[in-house]
């Protein structure tokens, strides 16, 4: 069960009204900003994963040495 065309035409009309014409561009452009910014953070984080993983595994691998 998905969202249909009926259904996604009823919340364009309900924002439309209660935005208002002008200011969805802009809140468009703010939602997208907002998931780029996401996406961003979320692949950094991605990044830097397996060093840190590389780094927790020879600090385990050093002190079971001792």
């Amino acid at each position: 069960m998905g969202i249909g065309v009926q259904e996604m035409i009823w919340i364009f009309l309900i924002l439309v009204l209660l935005f208002g014409a002008k200011k969805l561009p802009e809140l468009a452009q703010g939602l997208g900003k907002g998931i780029r910014e996401f996406k961003k953070a979320t692949n950094a984080i991605d990044e830097e994963d397996p060093k840190v993983e590389k780094k927790i595994a020879d600090d385990k691998a050093d002190s079971s040495v001792e």
